[in-house]
């Protein structure tokens, strides 16, 4: 399929800009696509929907402050500089974008804070792609706490305001463990602690998966021909207990429901020669778009995305192309909340 084919208009308007009060209280989308058939209703209804020992799978990555902002030596000239991931823990190398891109030259430094944390441009990766070293010789765990510090939650640049305190809590699933993503599992967001005890008194079983989401998945496609466009590579891991609970449901015929993008990605990339699920852990750089039939989930949670975007692409290979292209209408005449603190799709 070809980029122009997933190209439509999302008025500003449509984002949201903060979550709701209630999670759980969002508007679902619930997409049959063997009837075709759209309906309309809330996200705690899944507790309807879903039965006894059907199958959630979420992904327990961790989202880290990772937005910093520095001072350039000399000029005193205020660049961002987004942390993306821990290239080399011994030297402290990180592989970061800085914005803007066009001050920062290999050799230059970067102070952080009252010149708490320094950091050197060892590299240059892409346009605004940069290797840094920091400079710092304290433990991990007090480097971890710097970041902390100094950093900030990495709310998109869609969200058109100030990073809030609540930022912090909003922009986090209830399953977070495992740090290591730059941005959350959005779909996840709509769980609730009570939600999640409800679903647990129902019987519905909950598997882990961890995938520490980049930004690969918020990139713009920049081929008309999507074969060739290459994602961003992601660290993955399937462990035992996941893959028992996943291949007990596939054998009994359950519902194996991947809340979000990124666990699909993940079981995608770990998948066995009789379609269940493998462990395992490694990077994957998994572009899921039509005409790919999705091999494990029989159902799928999502959040309404951008045009022209791998996570819409993701839907419409799911869900089919047509029935996905004519729920977006739907949402937008219904006035949805689209993108990572907006409202939910099920793909039935």
């Amino acid at each position: 399929m070809k980029l122009s084919q997933f190209k439509f208009d999302l008025p500003g308007n449509f984002v949201a800009q903060e979550p709701l009060a209630t999670r759980h209280e969002a508007k679902m989308m619930v997409v049959h696509r063997k009837e075709g058939r759209i309906e309309h209703r809330k996200f705690s209804d899944v507790l309807d929907i879903f039965n006894e020992d059907d199958v959630f799978v979420v992904n327990n990555t961790r989202v880290f402050p990772a937005r910093m902002y520095g001072n350039k030596e000399k000029t005193g000239a205020q660049i961002e500089v987004f942390l993306l991931r821990e290239l080399n823990n011994e030297f402290r190398l990180w592989d970061v974008l800085v914005d803007p891109a066009r001050k920062i030259r290999v050799g230059n430094k970067l102070y952080f804070g009252d010149d708490e944390l320094v950091a050197e441009v060892v590299d240059n990766t892409t346009s605004r792609g940069r290797t840094i070293r920091f400079l710092f010789d304290g433990t991990d765990a007090e480097f971890a706490a710097m970041v902390k510090k100094l950093g900030e939650t990495p709310i998109p640049k869609y969200i058109e305001r100030p990073v809030k305190p609540e930022d912090e809590a909003w922009y986090q699933s209830i399953f977070a463990k495992n740090e290591g993503a730059v941005a959350a599992p959005a779909a996840q967001l709509h769980i609730t602690r009570e939600l999640m005890m409800r679903l647990d008194i129902k019987g519905i079983k909950f598997a882990e998966i961890t995938l520490h989401l980049g930004l690969g998945a918020f990139r713009s496609v920049e081929v008309e021909d999507l074969t060739k466009h290459k994602m961003d590579s992601e660290y993955f891991a399937i462990d035992e207990a996941c893959t028992a609970i996943v291949n007990k449901g596939i054998a009994a015929r359950k519902q194996i429901v991947a809340v979000g993008s990124s666990v699909v990605r993940a079981m995608e990339s770990s998948v066995s020669s009789t379609r269940t699920l493998n462990p395992g852990a490694g990077w994957t750089d998994k572009f899921v778009f039509p005409p790919h039939e999705v091999a494990i989930p029989t159902a799928f949670i999502t959040n309404f995305h951008q045009p022209e975007s791998p996570l819409y692409m993701m839907a419409t290979a799911f869900g089919g192309y047509d029935l996905i292209k004519d729920a977006y209408k739907e949402a937008m005449k219904k006035k949805y909340r689209f993108l990572c603190y907006g409202d939910a799709m099920l793909i039935l």
